[in-house]
């Protein structure tokens, strides 16, 4: 497959977030609807970012060391390990998840509804966070009169679900059929959204793109910037930012230069400049060297990252530092853990998944949830109560042999907690202390409260998925900004401590899960400073280029698609000729292929319904065609030869769950390479399971000592 021609529509076709979005099925379980390809050039994005994560480990190595090295990102790797819990529900218990419309894709289709209709046509979503947030929205609707007979609910146990990891309840499919009775009684321009969420109401409207440029909280932070362009005599809106910090702050610069624009003064430069010398490392002792196990250096050696972040989006930051040989003691306490309980091992462990050919029965051990052994591998675990005074003295002990303290909680909590940045800098005055919230705290949204599907209906990437109105949207079937937020926050990381390797100076990191969701819709945003007009969905057709044919076709068995996506005359005409039907003629030019694309599509689909979808892929691609199979994650695990030739899944030892594949970190470094295992070569911590060797070892307590620590609720 190293030699298939891709464009976007096929590279997220064949890495898996296909398969993961668009609208439920009919009652009867029939897709009569094909599945939704996210736009706009969502693949490159992704691995753009990670391929960033790559290049800042590279670049803080070659500053420590002197050393430069190779590095490398795939596309479809990238995209393939960038979906959610389809990846890890097929591991752990061959569960395939099925599509549901603009909510997260779930082992079973549910009626449940998460999003709610205006009376003018937009849309509202509510994320239930359990049963006291239950209690909270019934209480906030009755007091704007929308009553229930729903009563007391069950106690609330603290502990949080990955939104689309578990059966929503009769109780909460009611509770949102009140949400959703009051949300119709508004216009999408006022819904009281922010005073629902002052209420505690887990909610956002999903905002068209550029909304978000005219809202004071992002151009409060500096989100946006007007960029001139002098040719034209304009300036045109950009995302320019994904969080903030006490250092440096992002770059708007200039726009993106002319066609050899340049030229004339980057030859100027060459010819009167000297070739700099080598500048030796700051290091005056030498670099920490940890091999891993490939028996090569770890970039991030001697990095130690005193961790509170939990839930994908921060606690996917400190796992690709951990990959890259940081020490992270993830930190927890048992009235809120992380999430842990989603794509559970199965009952009778690997041996009964290797013999399994259909979905298995998983295990209720919180350590035994495969989507947190995905989350957080090559990470020690330490309990500890923070909030009990001598969890206080110890995590400030920790916090003062540390670089980095990460945490993903709402903005405030670790300032209650006496652990704000003020108090972060007298322990440790280079420390680096990287925050990442729902939608920062700077600003005026701070203490908002945000999961995925939040972020990214706020951020607008919600809105630009699905077939043109007067459909809803299909969003995205997982947390698609948990991951992105994820690159992004481990970027922001890795450029502090590559400051503070220059520099000597830690800082505040203010990062916002949403602003990198509206960092990545940047593009839809300058369409429409540019030319004026917001973006519109347009299903599988190509959103800008014009390209035809361009969508998602039918193939022979269950719920099986291919998408192809012809960008040039040439490769329509290979089509046609592989075709080889009369009708084709009719669309011998792109102007009638675009103006006719419906007819196109159903005649294409006519000739693909029968076929073998990879029988055709391969025959298609022999021909120059970009084509590409809709991927489920057992297709990618079971029968995609690349990914498997590019290793993108490791096999690494958990302490109670065992040994299980891992998503191998996404980027290939030659001299320095990763491992998802970390510098310990272990999957993601049992509760509490490196208690001793962190007290001990590092803090030098005795047993005893960890004992009473025990017996009086500090760890």
């Amino acid at each position: 497959m190293a030699g298939f021609r891709a464009n976007d529509l096929v590279h997220l076709a064949l890495g898996g977030p296909v398969m993961n979005c668009g609208y439920d099925p009919r009652p009867d379980g029939f897709y009569d609807l094909p599945p939704i390809a996210p736009a706009q050039w969502n693949s490159y994005l992704i691995a753009g970012e990670q391929l960033l994560i790559g290049i800042l480990a590279a670049v803080l190595h070659q500053a420590r060391t002197g050393e430069g090295q190779y590095v490398s990102c795939a596309v479809h790797e990238a995209v393939a390990k960038s979906t959610e819990l389809d990846l890890m529900n097929w591991v752990m218990r061959r569960s395939p998840l099925n599509r549901q419309t603009c909510r997260h894709a779930a082992e079973k289709v549910s009626s449940v509804v998460t999003v709610a209709q205006t009376k003018d046509g937009r849309y509202l979503i509510t994320v239930p966070m359990g049963a006291k947030n239950e209690a909270q929205i019934i209480d906030y609707l009755a007091a704007q009169g929308v009553a229930s007979d729903l009563g007391d609910g069950a106690a609330d146990t603290g502990k949080r679900d990955i939104p689309g990891s578990n059966a929503v309840g009769e109780r909460t499919t009611r509770v949102l059929e009140l949400v959703e009775r009051y949300v119709r009684k508004h216009s999408y321009d006022n819904l009281p959204w922010l005073e629902m969420q002052e209420a505690g109401i887990v909610c956002s409207p999903i905002r068209r793109p550029h909304e978000n440029a005219l809202d004071p909280h992002w151009q409060s932070r500096g989100t946006f910037a007007e960029i001139e362009h002098p040719e034209l005599g304009r300036s045109f809106t950009y995302a320019v930012s994904k969080w903030i910090s006490t250092g440096p702050d992002f770059v708007a610069g200039r726009r993106a230069p002319l066609l050899g624009e340049d030229t004339e003064a980057v030859k100027a430069s060459l010819i009167t400049s000297d070739v700099p010398a080598m500048t030796r490392p700051r290091h005056a002792a030498p670099v920490p060297t940890l091999l891993s196990v490939h028996k090569k250096p770890m970039p991030l050696a001697g990095v130690r990252i005193f961790d509170f972040s939990w839930f994908l989006a921060s606690a996917g930051g400190t796992r690709f530092l951990a990959a890259l040989g940081a020490e992270v003691i993830k930190v927890e306490w048992k009235a809120n853990p992380d999430t842990r309980m989603a794509a559970m091992a199965p009952e009778g462990g690997r041996a009964a998944r290797e013999a399994a050919v259909g979905p298995l029965r998983g295990v209720t051990d919180p350590d035994m949830g495969g989507q947190f052994n995905n989350k957080n591998p090559g990470k020690r675990g330490l309990s500890l109560n923070v909030r009990h005074p001598e969890g206080l003295a110890i995590a400030k002990r920790l916090i003062a042999m540390s670089d980095i303290v990460a945490e993903g909680f709402s903005p405030g909590v670790l300032d209650r907690w006496g652990l704000g940045w003020d108090e972060l800098r007298k322990i440790k005055p280079d420390i680096i202390y990287a925050q990442q919230s729902g939608m920062g705290t700077a600003g005026t949204y701070g203490r908002l409260r945000a999961v995925g599907p939040i972020a990214g209906a706020l951020a607008g990437v919600t809105e630009m998925s699905g077939l043109p109105n007067p459909a809803m949207p299909a969003g995205w079937g997982y947390s698609y900004l948990d991951w992105i937020g994820a690159y992004s926050f481990s970027t922001a990381m890795l450029s502090a401590l590559l400051y503070r390797e220059r520099t000597g100076e830690g800082q505040w990191i203010d990062a916002s899960q949403t602003e990198s969701g509206i960092y990545i819709a940047g593009g839809a945003i300058l369409e429409w400073s540019a030319l004026g007009r917001g973006w519109s969905r347009s299903g599988n057709h190509s959103p800008q280029r014009s390209a035809a044919p361009h969508a998602i076709y039918r193939t022979a068995g269950d719920d099986r698609w291919i998408a192809i996506a012809c960008t040039t005359d040439a490769e329509w005409q290979s089509l046609a000729a592989l075709i080889d039907a009369d009708w084709t003629a009719e669309f011998s030019t792109l102007a009638a292929r675009l103006e006719h694309q419906e007819t196109l599509d159903r005649r294409i689909e006519a000739w693909t319904r029968l076929q073998d979808g990879y029988a055709l892929m391969t025959q298609l691609q022999s021909r120059g065609i970009p084509a590409g199979v809709c991927q489920t994650a057992g297709d990618r695990v079971e029968q995609d030869p690349q990914l498997a030739h590019l290793q993108w899944l490791t096999e690494v030892e958990g302490t109670k769950i065992g040994r299980w594949p891992l998503a191998e970190f996404p980027v290939k470094l030659a001299s320095t390479p990763a491992h998802i295992g970390g510098s310990i070569n272990r999957g993601a911590p049992c509760y509490g399971e490196d208690n001793e060797w962190v007290l001990g070892e590092l803090l030098g307590m005795d047993k005893r000592r960890i004992a009473h620590l025990a017996e009086d609720g500090v760890i």
